[in-house]
């Protein structure tokens, strides 16, 4: 590893799976990554905003700015009650009303090509490419989207991905910018659970960041399905989006792929030679590695 912080950019759509939460508290345990800003996507932006300042306010990082990218909705989110007391007005760091437009100039005014790591659907970061394609030329794109050969709940069959189908333009539009483009579809991210003594050590924690953690997943908990596999007990829910954030430094617990990769009307990413080219973590050479890294990180 470089002793060279790597300038990154979140894009997340915090505030409904408690993934986000969990990569968030990654992302801001992770020396390796310079944070120069954070952008929310998808549904009711404004309100994920309120979630992220929050946050970084309780873990003392209000040095890291915010931008809100287009509203789609007014829907509060399962998270709503974390926030709904929560002044935004009395906030001490930087709120930018357009998120689209301050991603486009973080990227573009950055003296060194820049990390845009995106954990959520991809409207903002589509949005920023209409606004100024030249953002490409500046900056690679690290994703959590997608199923190439695997998805959801174990199967070796693709799924319809959540980031994806939520907005199937949007990520089209984004893999076929002429960018580096690396992913960690649901083959890779869909591993990630923490069981038995990882768990425990969470469990046990007492810092800011998993504490906040715990406070979202009390509170996530009540609001998901009782009957969905994601609330099996003695066991998190699947963490997908953290892999990203290690995406955003390192791939060495990672086997990587490039391949021509298409994104269909249905939301399938699938393999064509239609496809533009994407570099996909389809398979993991550490993963119980990685989940020790995890924990060891959030609870340092």
């Amino acid at each position: 590893m470089s002793h060279k912080k790597i300038p990154v950019i979140l894009d997340t759509d915090i505030g409904l799976d408690i993934d986000d939460t969990w990569a968030l508290g990654l992302l801001l345990k992770s020396p390796e990554l310079d944070v120069k800003l954070i952008t929310t996507s998808s549904d009711n932006t404004p309100l994920k905003a309120k979630l992220v300042a929050k946050f970084l306010e309780r873990v003392d990082r209000t040095d890291i700015p915010i931008g809100i990218g287009p509203q789609e909705n007014r829907k509060k989110g399962w998270l709503y009650s974390w926030i709904k007391d929560f002044e935004i007005s009395r906030y001490s760091g930087t709120i930018h009303e357009n998120g689209t437009d301050v991603l486009c100039s973080a990227i573009i005014e950055s003296p060194e090509p820049l990390t845009l790591i995106s954990i959520g659907p991809l409207g903002t970061v589509a949005g920023a490419l209409k606004t100024n394609p030249k953002i490409t030329k500046n900056s690679r794109f690290v994703g959590m989207h997608g199923s190439i050969r695997n998805g959801y709940w174990g199967t070796n069959t693709p799924h319809r991905e959540y980031n994806v189908k939520k907005n199937i333009e949007a990520c089209r539009e984004v893999f076929q910018a002429p960018w580096e483009k690396t992913i960690t579809p649901l083959d890779t991210c869909r591993d990630i659970v923490l069981s038995g003594e990882l768990l425990e050590r969470v469990k046990e924690c007492d810092n800011i960041s998993v504490n906040l953690i715990k406070e979202h997943f009390e509170i996530w908990k009540k609001n998901i399905i009782p009957k969905l596999i994601l609330s099996k007990k003695n066991k998190t829910s699947v963490l997908f989006d953290t892999v990203a954030i290690y995406l955003g430094f390192s791939e060495d617990l990672l086997n990587i792929e490039e391949l021509k990769i298409e994104v269909t009307d249905s939301g399938l990413t699938q393999i064509s030679e239609e496809g533009t080219l994407v570099r996909c973590a389809t398979s993991w050479k550490d993963l119980e590695g990685f989940k020790e890294l995890l924990v060891d990180r959030l609870t340092n």
